[in-house]
């Protein structure tokens, strides 16, 4: 670092600067300009070896499919690099510039990184990998840097008035940087195996040259006369701590990311990301101690350390005592043989899981005949990540209650699978995690209503008492209870999957119908127009002919000569209907009335009319045009004056055409409507079929239902249950405002291990609340 010889040069700063001083901005700009220049060139640098990573990948590609992401992944980066690299430099140039003005970080602020590691934010299950990612160059490089860091941490706090900048406000912090990067990468398309390659080199030629800008900013703020006689003394709290207790991740990490994610398996690497955040979430502190389960079980082993100090307990002996502990739950008793779980059992649940801890050292201490302090950090960690798993499970909406006091009964099998494989959590096909992944799976589409005969629950609750009643130390059991389960769900999958196109096709039949009615129904309305027709006529249209129109769209279609055919007869018989002013016109007539007549016996019969109706309806008929001819009789008079309306006709006959004319001119009030820019709305134009919801209107029990079937002509979503049986069915609009008004929610759909998992990411990368001290 430069010695400060000439005093000319050293300027009075005293603890602070006002910060709306003209010095201050010259200060920030001149520490902008060397991030700008320097920030630029080394993610240059990083960009320039993206192509080369890619090909030299796509040659290493196991097929073609996987060969064509790389090549995709190069075409994408070319395209829009100029766009990232523009919006990363943009983000950190702007939050330099409002380090004098400091602002609570908002919801929209955080995903850029304000917060630093607090702000890893989870959107997918294929996130999981990226944010690991990143958590692991954040923290190999907050531990790194921890020194030159602090010195400019200190030096902007002056230039800022006093205010204070930390890890989590600098904007060239690794968290930061990390994080704006991330936000940037979104403008890319390319999938998560090529951006775990560019943030690989991220980290290579970026994070790993950042000692170089904190020097050159150090200096020219020393020049300046701020601070210059600053030691560096890292001040270590909890959130720092984080970083200086983190593991490193090799250089390699993030490319073994991309191959984990071909495989579906989470890297080791990676999850030594999750030991180094346990260890960090374990610094020593003065008071207090965490929330939710890191709090419960660091607070229990804390306490133990007073109690005694004998040897670590083996891996057998946490296999031995967790034994004694699940033949305790396996005795208590059966498990409930109907769905009766509640929110109160939920919560005894949750302190038994936040207890296990604890109540594992003192029956490893039973069985040893002295209590020991704690268990090896792998170990710990282990008991946290299955504690903190089940946790998840208790809070997880997608299960209902009375499914999550069941699968919360797996904790200890599913603690000693772990212990016995410590690969579970890394892989995404362990027989364990399969199995779990299923029964929420399961879990997620039940309710009382679809569960009448009580098959699905028996089933997931026979699973749960074969692993608390029958696993040991043979993890083949998880093996044959998930073809067990996979089986109930193949033969149930056949029956829902019948149900649900029965119930598509009818409500498809039911779609085509009402709109044929309506068809037919606008088609003689507007014909008719202004025209005054006769009673008699005017049931003909409305009643018989309608119907007629109906099954000709239905059977040939509206492009059909048949459909054509029908509708020139109403053009006919309204026409018929004019009077006649000349002999013309009576001749005309006379050449219309056969091809009416015989239309309509045609049409009749389609309808399925008797013959006795048709021939008294022509009679009728017969007679009206004999008194528009001025043939008629006093026996013609009294036939047209009977109500056509009175005919014998089929209960398949509706007089469609004046009710569903008077409908679609009706003034009813609009509908609620939510903008076609909100959430929403979007949510509802992304849904797609197979995705659960759940439904909670206020006069109903709450049910959920799966989305089937989107009709291609009205466009409306239909929802059916687990037995494939309808539950309800809405148009997009109605739909949206279900879900604006919180009386329908969206359901996750990826798997409950990824989400807890991303859960238990994001919680451990929170600087506040460590887990209290081992002793």
């Amino acid at each position: 670092m430069k010695e400060v010889n000439d005093l000319s040069k050293v300027v009075d700063l005293g603890p602070r600067l006002d910060p709306t001083s003209e010095r201050v901005g010259q200060l920030l700009n001149a520490v902008r300009g060397i991030a700008n220049r320097r920030l630029q060139q080394w993610v240059g640098n990083a960009f320039e070896h993206v192509d080369d990573a890619l090909f030299d990948l796509a040659e290493k590609a196991e097929n073609n499919a996987a060969q064509m992401h790389y090549f995709d992944g190069m075409r994408d980066v070319r395209k829009r690099r100029p766009l990232v690299e523009r919006n990363f430099l943009a983000a950190i140039n702007r939050e330099l510039g409002e380090l004098t003005h400091p602002k609570s970080p908002s919801p929209a602020t955080t995903s850029v990184g304000i917060g630093g590691n607090a702000e890893l934010t989870l959107v997918a299950d294929n996130e999981l990998e990226e944010s690991l990612a990143i958590t692991s160059m954040i923290s190999k490089n907050d531990s790194r840097l921890a020194r030159d860091l602090f010195a400019v941490n200190q030096r902007l706090s002056v230039i800022c008035g006093g205010h204070k900048i930390d890890d989590a406000s600098n904007p060239v912090a690794p968290a930061i940087l990390s994080q704006a990067f991330r936000q940037a990468l979104r403008e890319l398309t390319a999938d998560m195996r090529v951006k775990l390659i560019i943030y690989k080199l991220f980290d290579r030629y970026v994070l790993s040259s950042l000692e170089e800008l904190y020097q050159e900013i150090n200096d020219e703020l020393i020049e300046a006369g701020v601070l210059p006689q600053l030691h560096h003394q890292v001040v270590r709290t909890p959130a720092a701590s984080s970083a200086s207790l983190s593991k490193s991740v090799d250089d390699d990490a993030v490319v073994r990311a991309v191959a984990g994610a071909e495989s579906g398996d989470i890297p080791n690497d990676l999850l030594q990301t999750l030991h180094a955040l346990f260890s960090a979430r374990r610094a020593p502190t003065s008071a207090g101690s965490a929330s939710g389960y890191a709090g419960a079980v660091g607070g229990s082993i804390g306490s133990g350390r007073a109690l005694s100090s004998g040897p670590l307990p083996s891996a057998h002996e946490l296999l031995g005592a967790l034994s004694v502990l699940q033949n305790q739950i396996a005795s208590a008793g059966p498990l409930p043989q109907a769905a009766t779980g509640s929110d109160r059992d939920a919560a005894d649940l949750s302190r038994e899981v936040q207890q296990l801890k604890s109540q594992l050292l003192n029956q490893i201490g039973a069985l040893r005949g002295e209590r020991p302090s704690h268990v090896a950090t792998i170990d710990e960690d282990t008991i946290d990540l299955v504690g903190m798993l089940f946790e998840f499970i208790l809070e997880d909406r997608n299960l209902p209650v009375q499914m999550q006091v069941l699968l919360a009964r797996l904790q200890i099998p599913y603690l000693k699978a772990a212990i016995l494989d410590r690969k579970m959590f890394a892989h995404r096909q362990h027989p364990a995690r399969r199995l779990l992944d299923g029964l929420a799976e399961q879990a997620k589409g039940w309710s009382d209503e679809s569960d009448r005969d009580r098959r699905l629950y028996e089933k997931v609750k026979v699973i749960v008492e074969k692993l608390l009643h029958e696993f040991d130390d043979d993890l083949s059991i998880f093996e044959r209870l998930l073809v067990d389960l996979q089986q109930f769900h193949d033969i149930n999958k056949r029956r829902s999957e019948l149900a649900e196109q029965r119930v598509a096709e009818s409500t498809r039949g039911r779609e085509k119908l009402e709109l044929a009615r309506r068809r037919a129904a606008r088609e003689i309305v507007d014909r008719i127009g202004q025209h005054q027709l006769p009673p008699l006529l005017h049931g003909i249209l409305a009643r018989a002919w309608a119907n007629h129109l109906v099954l000709t769209l239905l059977r040939h279609g509206e492009a059909s000569n048949e459909f054509r055919s029908a509708l020139h007869f109403i053009d006919d018989l309204i026409a018929s209907t004019r009077p006649i002013k000349s002999a013309e016109d009576r001749h005309l007539l006379r050449q219309t009335l056969p091809n009416i007549e015989r239309a309509l016996r045609l049409g009749l019969a389609n309808v399925a009319f008797q013959e006795q109706d048709i021939e008294r309806l022509l009679g009728q008929l017969h007679a009206y045009y004999r008194q528009q001819l001025g043939e008629a009789g006093d026996d013609d008079a009294a036939s047209v004056t009977e109500d056509a309306a009175m005919l014998s006709m089929p209960d398949t006959i509706q007089p469609m055409a004046g009710q569903d004319a008077g409908r679609e001119n009706s003034r009813d009030p609009e509908p609620a409507m939510v903008p076609l820019d909100s959430p929403e709305w979007q949510q509802v134009q992304a849904l797609q079929p197979g995705t659960w919801l759940e439904f909670s209107h206020i006069d109903q029990a709450m049910a959920r239902a799966k989305l089937s079937w989107i009709s291609p002509m009205t466009g409306r979503y239909l929802f059916v249950n687990r037995r494939g049986l309808k539950v309800a069915d809405y148009a997009p609009e109605e739909l949206a405002v279900l879900l604006a008004d919180g009386k329908a929610t969206v359901l996750a759909a990826n798997a409950l291990f990824d989400r807890a998992m991303s859960s238990i990411v994001t919680r451990l990368s929170q600087p506040e609340n460590p887990i209290a001290p081992d002793a």
